[in-house]
């Protein structure tokens, strides 16, 4: 009996190990266009209907909530299926491996935001910033696994997290372009790297 657990043990650590060095083609470009596109689409209603976030702040981080949690049943759905088509017995690994990677990022956005929201109510206005700069952190974790051109993405996030901050802290201030801008233009750029790699890989 020990000799099998041992076996599946050895097994599972094997799959680990060649899930870690082999390139995930789960993530697909039309999850992460759409996604883009929803947050350009919130930007443009809230910039519309809300005349300052800061005096509605519920309202304004409530949309964007939605919309990433809708974003990320979208790309999970997509990602799912595409892994076991792409990496067959390896999808499940695969998948686990992804999501690790950008599981720090994602905890750290919360707790962040859940801590600003409870203790520091006047100072929510960082969150577009700090949200950008950790999934930029999240996508530069991801690298290894992925296309190496989605740190151009990350890049993209980085940058602009620091220069949502700096235009908020000139206020304080709070805008819905300050999450749409960043998070539609790096959804996208991420779409077309995605698109472009998967061509790619498929000719090789």
């Amino acid at each position: 009996m020990r000799d099998y657990e041992k076996a599946l043990s050895d097994i599972a650590d094997i799959r680990s190990k060649v899930a870690a060095s082999t390139t995930f083609r789960g993530l697909g470009p039309a999850a992460l266009g759409l996604s883009g596109l929803m947050a350009l689409l919130t930007a443009i209603c809230q910039s519309l209907f809300l005349t300052d976030p800061l005096d509605v702040p519920f309202l304004f981080f409530s949309a964007w909530i939605v919309v990433a949690a809708i974003s990320g049943v979208l790309i999970g759905a997509e990602m799912i299926v595409r892994s076991r088509q792409e990496h067959g017995g390896l999808a499940d690994s695969m998948i686990l491996n992804a999501v690790h990677q950008f599981l720090p990022a994602g905890a750290a956005g919360t707790a962040l935001g859940a801590i600003l929201w409870r203790f520091a109510p006047d100072h929510v206005w960082m969150l577009p910033g700090l949200w950008s700069i950790l999934v930029s952190l999240g996508l530069f974790a991801a690298v290894p696994s992925l296309p190496r051109t989605v740190a151009v993405a990350a890049a993209w996030y980085f940058v602009a997290g620091c220069a949502v901050l700096m235009w908020a802290a000139s206020g304080p201030a709070l805008s819905p372009w300050m999450m749409g801008l960043p998070f539609a233009v790096g959804q996208l750029l991420l779409a077309a790297i995605i698109y472009k790699t998967s061509g790619d890989l498929d000719d090789a």
